[in-house]
């Protein structure tokens, strides 16, 4: 006797279309990382400090950084 299988080839493989919140969430960080971006760009072009991207819980996008100096002995 031969078992034969039920299964359909390739049937056991997951067909899921593209989750939503997924692709909200690229694209409110890919909106993010331009907007870093251009605050940078704009803050450089604009002050003569220096500035680095930031996430941020406060929205903070870029902050000012001040050179860490050695101290004279």
């Amino acid at each position: 006797m031969q078992s034969q299988s039920t299964a359909t080839p390739g049937a056991s493989i997951p067909l899921s279309r593209p989750n939503m919140k997924d692709f909200r969430d690229n694209a409110e960080q890919q909106h993010i990382v331009a907007q870093q971006k251009a605050a940078l760009q704009h803050a450089h072009a604009h002050s003569s400090g220096f500035f680095i991207t930031q996430d941020s819980s406060f929205g903070n996008l870029i902050l000012p950084v001040i050179p860490r100096l050695d101290p004279e002995s």
